[in-house]
């Protein structure tokens, strides 16, 4: 039997871009795509939802990292308008494009995990399998028949 998944673990697996349920198989099939279902284990990922939650949170990480260090940059070393430019639009596009999918999966994994949206049912099914001990099925084939 699988052991639960802690919400650690499966924010964990969301931000690694995993499969939240088993941590095998990949959560995206493209850049912000999300898979229908796990190639590993076959969990369902249609009900997710993220939506634009992902890229408020990171415009709110990026922000919160970039404007102090620019303006510890600014403080300590005034340069000029034209390389402070060319410095951070650089840092923040690369730092915004670089945590949007880890950020988008942990989202993922946090609705998976605390049944949000239409992951009711999969926790419910989680949660019984759980309380009987049986183990959940581990392909497609057994999910089908």
């Amino acid at each position: 039997m699988n052991a639960p998944v802690s919400f650690s673990k499966a924010l964990w697996r969301g931000f690694t871009m995993k499969c939240p349920n088993c941590g095998q198989g990949h959560l995206f099939g493209r850049f912000l795509k999300v898979v229908e279902r796990c190639a590993a284990c076959g969990e369902d990922y249609t009900p997710q939802r993220a939506d634009d939650l992902p890229a408020y949170l990171v415009i709110a990480i990026v922000g919160h990292l970039v404007v102090p260090a620019l303006l510890a940059v600014e403080m300590a070393y005034s340069p000029p308008a034209w390389l402070q430019l060319l410095i951070w639009v650089p840092v923040t596009g690369l730092a915004a494009l670089l945590l949007l999918q880890p950020v988008k999966g942990t989202i993922v994994g946090l609705q998976w995990q605390t049944g949000m949206h239409g992951f009711e049912d999969t926790r419910h099914r989680r949660d019984q399998e759980a309380r009987v001990g049986v183990a959940p099925p581990s392909d497609l084939k057994e999910l089908m028949s």
